[in-house]
């Protein structure tokens, strides 16, 4: 099993930057996986929802990953996502990922077919047989509406490498009641910026975040202050980041973290359709909330 057996800490969900052609911008990919390096970022996750995964081809997207893969040279573990509606087309794709080296796998449940929970365990089942890599389930209900549910997650989790689940259904109670029934070397990872820090209190090692893009050390510094107990910390940076967390989601994701990082001069402001740029009295409120974190002037 690879070096994220026992993964916790703040990871990027990173966005995918195109060029005005709308090609991937491999120069500027670049770019950003040494920006998240070098301001302490603790491993990176290419190609899931915030990296608009759903418009790149199958060459795109194992393009995507292997540049990040390579360019991060070991620095920080890179977990690329494989992930789908198609459990066949699911696992090809999960073989090519691994088979780049990659350190794990993160698998969104599956979308728009709406299975059950049995049908979302033989999802995950076969894709883990399939592989040798460990894999991180992502439950996201608001886009996928499926919610992969505690009782599923602790029958999945005695398979050998499903190592963790990245939970975004934004439910409390499901999320206590997940820590309470998974054993500890189960990582629960937050799949959403603003109840990372309650996430972490409840038992959670940690966050996929979008909020990374643009703050990763200020998001690294606030997840490890909750790993550390340092809650009074932790709460003061949760004040600080609360106005950026919620403006990243003031339209569909990944709209405003693209935006943010190209009024930062990071990349491009370049969407695939059916995502557009935001609005203007959006973009404004934006920029406010960039300017007071000193990101931009």
């Amino acid at each position: 099993m690879s070096k994220i057996k026992n993964l916790q800490g703040c990871g990027t969900a990173l966005v995918t930057p195109f060029k005005t052609n709308g090609d991937v911008d491999e120069d500027a990919l670049k770019r950003l996986v040494d920006f998240q390096v070098e301001e302490g970022i603790d491993f990176l996750v290419p190609c899931g929802t915030t990296g608009e995964s759903a418009t790149l081809s199958l060459e795109e997207h194992l393009r995507v990953v292997e540049v990040v893969y390579k360019h991060t040279d070991g620095r920080v573990p890179v977990i690329a996502g494989a992930g789908g509606y198609n459990t066949a087309k699911v696992i090809d794709m999960a073989k090519y990922v691994a088979d780049l080296g990659v350190d794990g796998l993160l698998s969104v449940t599956p979308y728009y077919n709406k299975p059950t929970q049995e049908g979302l365990f033989q999802h995950f089942k076969a894709i883990a047989e399939a592989v040798d890599v460990p894999i991180i389930m992502y439950n996201v209900p608001g886009r996928t509406s499926t919610n992969l549910l505690p009782d599923t997650v602790v029958r999945l989790c005695h398979i050998q490498n499903i190592i963790g689940i990245k939970e975004a259904s934004g439910n409390i109670g499901q999320i206590a009641e997940l820590a309470v029934k998974v054993p500890n070397k189960f990582t629960i990872l937050s799949g959403d910026d603003a109840i990372s820090l309650a996430m972490i209190a409840l038992g959670g090692k940690g966050v996929i975040s979008v909020a990374a893009n643009q703050v990763p050390k200020m998001m690294t510094e606030l997840i490890h202050a909750g790993l550390d107990g340092d809650f009074e910390r932790a709460r003061k940076l949760q004040c600080k980041l609360f106005p950026l967390m919620k403006v990243n989601f003031i339209e569909t994701n990944p709209i405003p973290v693209k935006a943010s990082l190209a009024m930062m001069g990071m990349i491009e402001e370049s969407y695939r359709l059916p995502l557009v740029k935001m609005k203007e009295e959006y973009r404004k409120e934006l920029q406010h909330v960039l300017k007071e974190l000193d990101l931009i002037k």
